[in-house]
């Protein structure tokens, strides 16, 4: 088991007019973390800096931090930090840093990019959660009721949903709950594929 987060937040500080504007995501890979920073970076043409710190898997095994220009260590090690502080993995947390006309050294740096994603995380909400499998089951209109029936009574997370043609269902799966995928292969026309 390990702590995450199952929505995103928003966090806030000012200091000397700079505005630095946190936020909190749940991540599985760097490819979200890449989504993410990309879009805050084009949400924020005015911005001077997005600094931001991430950790990924359960055993909190892959992360990385960046100043993105500021001084050295003012910026993202304190975001990383603040991923340490809540025991939190799988999460990206950015600031978005919007300069007042005022420097505020290094010290003042490091509270302000703490600050902004502490509340980030604050307002997020935090779970427990575990290593997961990704699967994709595909099955009849007939079977929909029954498949359904089997996804809500477990802890699988819905990715993706595809109702046109033939229905279609991108799952996450908790370890721990993997007999879910037998119960499934049981339906008659039910096809389950590994992603």
């Amino acid at each position: 088991m390990f702590r995450t987060l199952s929505t995103s937040g928003e966090g806030f500080y000012k200091e000397k007019g700079s505005k630095f504007l946190g936020y909190a995501y749940p991540c599985s890979d760097t490819n979200q973390v890449k989504v993410h920073l990309e879009r805050l970076r084009k949400e924020n043409p005015g911005c001077v800096h997005v600094c931001y710190a991430y950790c990924l898997g359960s055993k909190k095994e892959a992360y990385r931090y960046s100043d993105d220009g500021e001084p050295s260590n003012s910026a993202g090690a304190p975001l990383y930090g603040q991923i340490k502080s809540f025991e939190l993995t799988n999460v990206l947390v950015a600031v978005v840093r919007y300069y007042g006309g005022t420097n505020l050294g290094v010290g003042g740096l490091i509270n302000a990019y703490r600050s902004a994603a502490k509340e980030a995380f604050e307002n997020s909400k935090i779970i427990d959660d575990e290593d997961r499998n990704i699967i994709q089951v595909s099955f009849s209109y007939e079977d929909m009721p029954f498949v359904m029936n089997a996804v809500k009574a477990s802890n699988c997370i819905i990715l993706e949903q595809d109702f046109e043609e033939k229905p279609r269902l991108k799952l996450s799966i908790p370890i721990s709950e993997l007999s879910l995928i037998p119960a499934l292969e049981k339906i008659d026309g039910v096809v389950i594929a590994p992603l």
